[in-house]
C-alpha cells in the first residue's frame, strides 16, 4: 500500500460546509457561562491588584513573596493581564463579532488558556483528594510560608470554574464554527492532510518528550533526580501526585499528536484525539515555558536555586509542547484548505 492510498475499510470523507445559523445571539446558557467565567476572574484579579498596591492580605509573615517586592509587582501586573485576557476571551466567544476573529487570533490565546488551566483543573482536585484521603490538613498547600491556606482555596475554585465555563464556551463556538474540520474518523481523513514535514515534527517532538518523561516518572518512582535540597527535603505525596500528573499529560500530548498526523488507529474520532492533543500540548508546553521563566528569575539561597538538570526538562517540555501544537495548526489548516 502506497502512503497516498486510502485506508481499505474508511474512504476519505468530504469535509460538509459549516451549517449557518439563524441567529447568532447566545441563548441563555451561553450567557450564563459568560457570568460565570468573569465573575470568577474577580477574586484573583482582586488580590492580585491589592498584591501590586502594596497590600499583603493572603501573605504570611516570612513568605518568600516578600522578599522581592518589585518582581511580585511585576509578576502579578502580568497575572492580571492574563486574567483580564480571560474576560475578553468570554465576551469574544458568546458576541456576534466574534465570528468575524481570525481563527490564528483566537485559537491561540485558547490553546494557552486550556494549557494553563487544564493540570490546575485535574491536579488541585487531585491534591486534595489524597490529602483528604490521607489524613493531612495541609490541603495541598506549601509546607513553607508562601501564602494563607484560603488563598489556594479561593484563586484555584477560581481557575476551575474558568476552566469549565471558558472551555465549554470554547468547544461551543468552535463546534459552530469549526465542527466541519474534524468531522469523521482517522481512518477518513485523507493522507495529504499531515505531510512529511508534518510527521517528522510530530516524531521529533515525541522523540523529545522522552527526557521529561522519564524524569518525572523517575520521580514517581522516588528518585529525586533534578530537584533542589530544598524540594528533596519538602516532597510529599502532593509532589508525586503532579509528578505523576505530568508524565501523563506529556504521554496524551505526544501519542495522540502522533495518531493525528499518522491516522492510526483508524476507528478513533478524530475530535476526540484532536481535544486530548490539544489540552496536553497546551499543558506541556505553555507550563515548560512558565516554568522556564520562573527559573530565570534570580535566587540567592543555593538549597533553592533551580537545578539544571530542572531547566533541561522545562525547556524539553516547552519545545514539545510547542512542536505538537504546530503540527496540530498544520492539520487544521490543510483540513481548512479543503473545505
Amino acid at each position: 500500500m502506497t502512503e497516498t492510498e486510502p485506508l481499505p475499510s474508511a474512504a476519505p470523507s468530504p469535509v460538509p460546509s459549516p451549517a449557518p445559523r439563524a441567529d447568532d445571539r447566545p441563548g441563555p446558557a451561553r450567557r450564563a457561562l459568560r457570568l460565570v467565567a468573569i465573575l470568577a476572574c474577580l477574586p484573583y484579579i482582586s488580590l492580585k491588584t491589592a498584591w501590586v498596591a502594596g497590600s499583603e492580605i493572603g501573605i504570611p509573615a516570612g513568605s518568600v513573596l516578600l522578599e522581592n517586592r518589585q518582581v511580585l509587582a511585576v509578576a502579578n501586573s502580568v497575572s492580571v493581564l492574563a486574567d483580564v485576557l480571560v474576560i475578553v476571551l468570554a465576551l469574544l466567544l458568546t458576541q456576534r463579532w466574534g465570528r468575524r476573529v481570525p481563527a490564528w487570533l483566537l485559537a491561540l490565546p485558547m490553546w494557552a488558556a486550556t494549557g494553563l488551566l487544564a493540570p490546575i483543573m485535574t491536579g488541585y482536585p487531585a491534591q486534595l483528594a489524597v490529602a483528604l484521603l490521607g489524613g493531612d490538613e495541609r490541603s495541598a498547600a506549601p509546607a513553607e510560608p508562601f501564602l494563607d491556606s484560603w488563598v489556594f482555596a479561593v484563586v484555584y475554585g477560581g481557575f476551575i470554574l474558568q476552566g469549565l465555563s471558558l472551555g465549554t464556551l470554547f468547544t461551543w463556538y468552535a463546534r459552530d464554527r469549526w465542527g466541519h474540520l474534524w468531522s469523521g474518523r482517522l481512518g477518513g481523513l485523507p493522507a495529504g492532510v499531515s505531510g512529511p514535514g508534518v510527521r517528522i515534527a510530530a516524531l521529533v517532538a515525541a522523540v523529545v518528550a522522552l527526557f521529561p518523561l522519564t524524569l518525572h516518572a523517575s520521580r514517581v518512582l522516588g528518585s529525586d533526580a533534578g530537584l533542589s535540597p530544598r524540594q528533596i527535603v519538602e516532597r510529599d505525596a502532593d509532589f508525586t501526585v503532579l509528578e505523576f500528573q505530568w508524565s501523563v499529560f506529556v504521554v496524551v500530548a505526544a501519542a495522540l499528536t502522533l495518531c493525528l498526523v499518522l491516522r492510526r488507529p483508524a476507528r478513533l474520532k478524530v475530535r476526540t484525539v484532536l481535544a486530548l492533543a490539544w489540552t496536553g500540548s497546551g499543558a506541556v508546553g505553555c507550563w515548560g515555558a512558565y516554568m522556564s521563566l520562573v527559573a530565570l528569575m534570580p535566587e540567592t539561597d543555593p538549597d533553592k536555586q533551580v537545578t539544571a538538570l530542572a531547566q533541561l526538562t522545562y525547556a524539553g517540555e516547552m519545545i514539545t509542547g510547542f512542536l505538537l501544537a504546530a503540527c496540530l495548526a498544520a492539520v487544521l489548516r490543510r483540513r481548512s484548505a479543503e473545505a
